[in-house]
C-alpha cells in the first residue's frame, strides 16, 4: 500500500532545548492511513462482539460492511491503480477475496482480511513519515540565525541574519555556548568546540586562529570570529541531510520475502480463479455450482495464512527483544537482522561510553595522588567542561577531601585556574599529537610549578570485547570499526576488543561511503552507532542500530533498531533471535502452503464443502499464528 504524502509538521522541543521530531503516537494519529485502520479495527471488533452476543444479523452485518468501507477503500483504490498499469498486487486480491467471502455469507472472514491489510498499510505510512521527520529534525542542528560582522567607517557593526544568507568570505561572531552557523575558519579568538555530534570525538577540541570549525557544533567558553568557507547548502550538515535522504530512499526498497512474491502470487490466484469458473461452464456445469466452486477456491487460495506465516514470528521476536531492552522498529528489520553478513561499530558512545574518565594520576615528586586530585577537583568545581566532570567524579570515588577555591577564571581553549589555599592553581590541557595516544592529559600546576598530570580517556564498555567475539562468531565474518577518531585511538580500541578491520579519521560521508562500498559488493551490513555522524552510514547499511541513552535524535530516528539500555551484549542475542524467527517463518510458509495445496486440490478434484473450506482456511491461520507466538517465550531470547 502506498502511504500518502503529508506536510512536515512543527517539531517539539525537549527539556534540554534539542529539537525532536514528533512522537511516534503523534506521527501516527496525523496520518490518514492510521486513522482509517483504527476505524476499521474498532468496527470489526464491534461487529464481532455483536455477533457473539446474538445481536440481529443486520446489526453485525452492518458493522462488518462498515469495516469493509473504512479499511478497504484505500487498498481497493491502490489495487485499481495498479490494475490500470497492468499489474496485480495483493491489495486487489484481498479486496476481491473479502467481497467473495461476504457474497457467500462469510463476512467475518472478509472483514478480518480487510483489518490485516489496513494495519499493514498504516505501519508502512508511519515508517515512511518518521524517516521524513528525522531528516527534517537534522536541519535544526545548524542554527537558523547567525551574527554577521560588517566593516563600516566607524569600525564595524553586527547584524543578525539567516544562516542561509551567509556567503563565502563573510565573517560571523560565535559567542560562548552558541552553535556555529557555518563551516569556516577561525580568524580570531580561542575556545573549545564540542563536535561529537558531527565527528564523534568524545572531548571538545581546542580551536584558535587558523583552525576549522563545522556548522552545528557547539562553541565553548570563548568567543570566536569565523570566516565562512562554504555556503549553507554545502555545509557538513547539509551533506549529511542529502546522504540520509538518498540512503533512506534506497533502503525503502527492502521488503519482506512474502512481499517480494506477492505480484506472482496475485496473478496466479486471479488467473486460476477465472479458470475454475470458466472451465466447468464450458464443460456444461451449472453456473451457480461453478460460481460456488470459484468462490470457495478464492477463499482457500487467499493468502491470509501466508500473511500470518510471516508476521506473528517476527512480531513475537520484536516483543521479546523489547522486553530485553531492544526496540526493533518493524518486522522487515527483524527479518533482515538475521541476514547480516558483517557488523560494523562506531567507536565513541558505542564501543566506548562516549565520555572521558580518569585513567591515571601522575604526581610530581613530593606530591601524592590525593593532593593532585584535590587541587584539580577544587579548580574544576566551577567548570562545565566534560573533563572537569571526569576529574570531580574521580575525586569523589577516591574520597578525596574537598578543598575550597576562589577567584575562578576560565582560559578559553586552554583550561581553568583558581586560588586554592593562597596559591594560584591552573589545570590546563596538554597539547597532543594528531596521531598521539588514545588519551587526553591535563597538567596541574601550583604558582607555575607542575604538581602532576591527570590522564583521561574514553572508557571502553565492559561488554564490548565479548560482544565483538560473539557477533563475529555468529556472522562468520570479521567485525569492522568505523570511527572519526585518529588512527592511534582506533588502533587501541581495536586491540582491546579484538576487531581486525579498522577505518579511522572518517567524516560522516566517509562512513557512509565505506558502508556503501560493502553493500555494493553484496555484503549485508549492520552498523551500530549513536551520533549524527553515524546517521548517513546507518541509512546506507542494510540495518542501522542506535545506542539509546546517548543516541542523537537523528541517529535514533534513522536507526532500524535501538538498544535502549546501551547494553551491547544484547546485539548477538538479537541477531540469533532474528535468525530463529526467519526459520519459524519458513516453517509457517510450508504449513500454510500445504493447507492451501490440500484445500485447493480438494476443491478442484471433488466438492469441498464451504464450511470445511472456511474451517481449513481459518485452521491453518490459527496454526501458523500460534507457532509464531512461541518466540514470545523467555528462552527464545536466552538460547
Amino acid at each position: 500500500m502506498t502511504p500518502s504524502t503529508t506536510a512536515t509538521p512543527a517539531r517539539t522541543t525537549s527539556p534540554r532545548g534539542a529539537v525532536r521530531p514528533p512522537s511516534l503516537l503523534r506521527t501516527g494519529l496525523r496520518l490518514a492511513e492510521v486513522r482509517w485502520a483504527l476505524a476499521a479495527l474498532v468496527l470489526f471488533l464491534a461487529g464481532w462482539t455483536a455477533q457473539l452476543l446474538g445481536a440481529p444479523a443486520w446489526a453485525w452485518w452492518g458493522l462488518f460492511l462498515a469495516c469493509y468501507g473504512t479499511g478497504g477503500w484505500e487498498p481497493a483504490l491502490a489495487g485499481l491503480r495498479a490494475a490500470r498499469e497492468r499489474t496485480l498486487d495483493v491489495d486487489l486480491l484481498m479486496i476481491v477475496a473479502a467481497i467473495a467471502a461476504a457474497s457467500i455469507g462469510q463476512v467475518f472472514d472478509g472483514a478480518l482480511l480487510i483489518v490485516i491489510f489496513a494495519t499493514s498499510g498504516a505501519l508502512e505510512a508511519v515508517v515512511t513519515q518518521r524517516t521524513a521527520d528525522s531528516v527534517s529534525a537534522l536541519l535544526t542542528l545548524a542554527p537558523e540565525r547567525a551574527v554577521r560582522l560588517r566593516a563600516t567607517a566607524d569600525g564595524g557593526r553586527e547584524e543578525t541574519v539567516d544562516t542561509s544568507e551567509l556567503q563565502v568570505g563573510d565573517t560571523v561572531l560565535v559567542r560562548p555556548g552558541e552553535r556555529v552557523g557555518a563551516d569556516g575558519t577561525v580568524l580570531d579568538g580561542r575556545s573549545e568546540v564540542d563536535q561529537q555530534a558531527i565527528t564523534g570525538e568524545s572531548v571538545p577540541v581546542p580551536r584558535s586562529e587558523g583552525d576549522e570549525v563545522l556548522s552545528g557544533t557547539i562553541n565553548g567558553t570563548g568567543a570566536l570570529r569565523v570566516r565562512v568557507d562554504r555556503p549553507a547548502g554545502e555545509s557538513v550538515i547539509a551533506r549529511i541531510v542529502t546522504l540520509v535522504e538518498e540512503a533512506s530512499a534506497t533502503k525503502a526498497e527492502t521488503q519482506l520475502f512474502i512481499e517480494r512474491i506477492e505480484q506472482r502470487y496475485s496473478v496466479i490466484v486471479v488467473a486460476a480463479t477465472l479458470l475454475v469458473l470458466a472451465v466447468p461452464l464450458l464443460l456444461g456445469e451449472d453456473f451457480e455450482a461453478a460460481l460456488l466452486r470459484a468462490i470457495v477456491f478464492m477463499i482457500v487460495a487467499s493468502p491470509c495464512a501466508v500473511v500470518l506465516s510471516t508476521m506473528p514470528p517476527l512480531l513475537a521476536a520484536i516483543a521479546n527483544a523489547g522486553r530485553h531492552g531492544v526496540l526493533v522498529k518493524s518486522a522487515t528489520v527483524m527479518e533482515q537482522i538475521g541476514r547480516t553478513d558483517v557488523v560494523a561499530f562506531d567507536k565513541t558512545g558505542t564501543l566506548t561510553r562516549g565520555e572521558p574518565r580518569v585513567t591515571g594520576v601522575l604526581p610530581e615528586p613530593g606530591r601524592t595522588v590525593a593532593e593532585v586530585l584535590a587541587l584539580a577537583a577544587a579548580v574544576e568545581r566551577y567548570s562545565e567542561h566534560p573533563l572537569a566532570d571526569a576529574v570531580r567524579a574521580r575525586a569523589e570515588e577516591e574520597g578525596v577531601d574537598r578543598v575550597d577555591a576562589r577567584d575562578f577564571a576560565s582560559l578559553p581553549g586552554v583550561g581553568v585556574s583558581a586560588t586554592v589555599d593562597g596559591a594560584r592553581v591552573r589545570v590546563e590541557r596538554a597539547p597532543t599529537e594528531p596521531d598521539g595516544p588514545a588519551s587526553t592529559r591535563v597538567v596541574v600546576s601550583v604558582d607555575g610549578r607542575p604538581a602532576g598530570r591527570i590522564v583521561l580517556a574514553d572508557a571502553l564498555r565492559p561488554e564490548a570485547a565479548r560482544t565483538v567475539a560473539e557477533i563475529g562468531a555468529l556472522t562468520g565474518r570479521p567485525v569492522h570499526l568505523l570511527t572519526g577518531d585518529n588512527h592511534a585511538t582506533a588502533a587501541d580500541i581495536a586491540r582491546a576488543t579484538g576487531i581486525a578491520h579498522v577505518r579511522a579519521d572518517l567524516l560522516p560521508q566517509d562512513k557512509a561511503a565505506a558502508v556503501k562500498e560493502m553493500e555494493d559488493a553484496g555484503t549485508r551490513v549492520l552498523l551500530v552507532g549513536d551520533g549524527v555522524n553515524d546517521a548517513p552510514a546507518m541509512a546506507a547499511a542494510t540495518t542501522g542500530v542506535a545506542m539509546g541513552r546517548r543516541g542523537s535524535d537523528l541517529a535514533l530516528d534513522t536507526a532500524d533498531a535501538i538498544i535502549v539500555r546501551d547494553d551491547l551484549s544484547t546485539l548477538p542475542r538479537l541477531t540469533a533471535l532474528s535468525r530463529r524467527a526467519r526459520r519459524f517463518v519458513v516453517a509457517n510458509l510450508c504449513v500454510a502452503g500445504t493447507f492451501i495445496a490440500v484445500l485447493v486440490t480438494w476443491d478442484l478434484a471433488g466438492t469441498l464443502p464451504l464450511a470445511l473450506a472456511v474451517a481449513g482456511h481459518e485452521g491453518s491461520t490459527v496454526v501458523v499464528a500460534l507457532n509464531g507466538l512461541r518466540l514470545l517465550r523467555a528462552r527464545a531470547w536466552d538460547r
